[in-house]
């Protein structure tokens, strides 16, 4: 026996990220644009980082709070009130090791050996594979396209559930499709939760990433307090955080103590200067978030107006979040074409087959970056569109 046959086998089955072994091809490319991971151009601005600094100054580097500094659960409160219209305790938010960590931890709570988790799909491949090292298994109901768009067949979720069936992950706005949810569907999806006796773990990450009137409708719009819902989320996107991994996890009350002990037993906290920065981000960052969403607008615009025009990529614009999911005529192996867009146009994009079920044929490129550089992107791609 070899000492990797040693390892668990859930451990040994986790796969190797699609989108990872596309950015490992072409990380190190001069003069690449790299548009295949999930996060914009911008660095952390500075009214963040400054916060974190004094706190780093400050000598805020012991152990804290397991489960979030008041401040920063506090700010959390306020944050919903303000976009949400919805009064929280502090009691009812736990601060992660970012959006992932959420996940994972969400998992940890309710699934197990054995058990299914439904999720929709395409979809950000990193909930099936954290499922799938909890032991629990994966199961996939493709949302269905058109020309009307994407959209979420209720039937199908209904159809999929089995007396193992434990809970459903729903990605509203949708990475990596921009499917937004409206309240009717969000709503036919909590009455079917509620029927079977099932938990939600909603990532709602995308909420205010939306291109309609106002952030995107939420499963807050619709549930009581007993619901059993796990809202997970993470300060990397709306406050351009990618790389400070932290996250938060909005609950029932009565589930803080558990919680609170599973980031014990898991990371033990976040450092309290980096949560000093997340307080900020909350209560000084509308403006910056507002300013962002209009920027990826006009991005996701430019984006559908350049490949729109080549004929040949086929698409559906996106509602919220900052992807563009497209196929190209021709094209029936995207990982493949993943590799050879690097090589031979020198953008990169992740590979739809990363995606999951629904996703094989699909190109995503993520249009959050200054004008630009996306605009050259895209006439490389149109450009190498030629050929194929």
């Amino acid at each position: 026996m070899t000492i990797i046959q040693t390892l668990r086998p859930e451990a040994l089955a986790a796969p190797e990220s699609g989108i990872v072994a596309v950015v490992n091809h072409g990380r190190l490319r001069e003069g690449l644009i790299p548009l295949w991971a999930g996060e914009g151009d911008l660095p952390t601005p500075s009214f963040i980082s400054d916060a974190a600094a004094r706190g780093l100054a400050n000598g805020e580097t012991f152990y804290t709070w397991q489960k979030g500094i008041p401040e920063l659960r506090q700010a959390l409160s306020r944050y919903y009130a303000r976009h949400f219209g919805k009064t929280f305790a502090e009691e009812e938010f736990i601060v992660t090791a970012s959006g992932m960590h959420a996940i994972q931890l969400a998992i940890d709570a309710i699934a197990g050996s054995g058990d299914e988790v439904i999720y929709l799909s395409p979809a950000w491949p990193n909930f099936a594979a954290a499922a799938g090292v909890a032991g629990a298994v994966p199961v996939p109901v493709t949302l269905d396209q058109s020309g009307n768009g994407w959209s979420c067949d209720v039937d199908k979720i209904a159809a999929a559930i089995t007396s193992r069936t434990k809970l459903l992950f729903i990605n509203t706005p949708s990475n990596p499709t921009g499917w937004t949810a409206d309240k009717e569907t969000l709503q036919a999806i909590l009455d079917l939760a509620r029927r079977k006796g099932l938990w939600i773990i909603a990532d709602e990450i995308y909420s205010l990433f939306h291109y309609g009137h106002g952030r995107a409708p939420s499963f807050l719009d619709i549930a009581t307090p007993e619901d059993r819902i796990l809202f997970v989320n993470s300060f990397s996107k709306n406050w351009a955080m990618t790389g400070w991994r932290v996250g938060w996890i909005k609950t029932h009350p009565a589930l803080q103590q558990v919680f609170e002990n599973l980031i014990q037993y898991s990371t033990s906290g976040v450092a309290q200067f980096m949560q000093r920065g997340a307080v900020a981000a909350l209560d000084e960052g509308d403006g910056f978030i507002e300013s962002q969403v209009e920027r990826a607008r006009a991005a996701r615009d430019l984006a559908c107006d350049i490949l729109g025009a080549t004929g040949k990529a086929r698409f559906t614009v996106p509602q919220g979040a900052f992807y563009l999911f497209f196929t190209v005529d021709g094209i029936a192996d995207s990982r493949a074409a993943a590799f050879d867009i690097v090589d031979n146009a020198n953008v990169g994009l992740a590979p739809g087959t990363a995606f999951g079920p629904g996703g094989e044929a699909f190109l995503r490129l993520c249009f959050h970056r200054r004008l630009d550089q996306l605009e050259e992107a895209a006439h490389r791609l149109a450009k190498w569109m030629k050929t194929v």
